[in-house]
């Protein structure tokens, strides 16, 4: 069965960066996954961009010309291309989608989590994550909606 996937910030570093220390894992996990559909959102490519685009960025950040002519090549990927899936849009609250696990988010580290994880569940999509603390905030209820790789 194909699914949908929507990356986390840090598989999304760690598939397009080949000196990522988890790079490997996510290019085995990014082969494995077959089929499925993968999608970015606004966070996820914002993320992107102040990330690698940081003076601090290891080895050596790029410019910002560079991050976007990677995410935009990124896009035309087949599995990024799919037209219901590639780009997810960002048009609800934040209070909106974490209501069904808020209970559980426990401080502001978890805000940019929490409104991915409320995104996977609203779209049926799977994120994608090397996160722990994502599969607290989905705990059972939500599981079928979190992949946590192993770092």
């Amino acid at each position: 069965m194909t699914r949908r996937i929507l990356l986390d910030l840090n598989v999304l570093i760690a598939l397009l960066d080949s000196s990522h220390q988890n790079y490997q894992k996510a290019q085995d996990w990014f082969i494995s996954s077959g089929e499925d559909y993968v999608g970015l959102c606004p966070l996820t490519e914002m993320g992107f961009l102040r990330v690698t685009t940081s003076p601090s960025y290891r080895p050596a950040p790029r410019t910002m010309e560079q991050a976007i002519a990677i995410l935009q090549m990124l896009k035309t990927h087949p599995r990024f291309a799919h037209p219901l899936f590639g780009y997810l849009e960002m048009n609800e609250s934040w209070v909106s989608l974490t209501a069904p696990f808020a209970r559980r988010i426990r401080g502001h580290q978890q805000v940019t989590d929490a409104y991915l994880l409320g995104l996977a569940i609203k779209n049926d999509a799977v994120l994608v994550t090397f996160g722990k603390g994502i599969g607290y905030l989905a705990d059972a209820e939500f599981a079928r909606h979190v992949q946590l790789l192993a770092a």
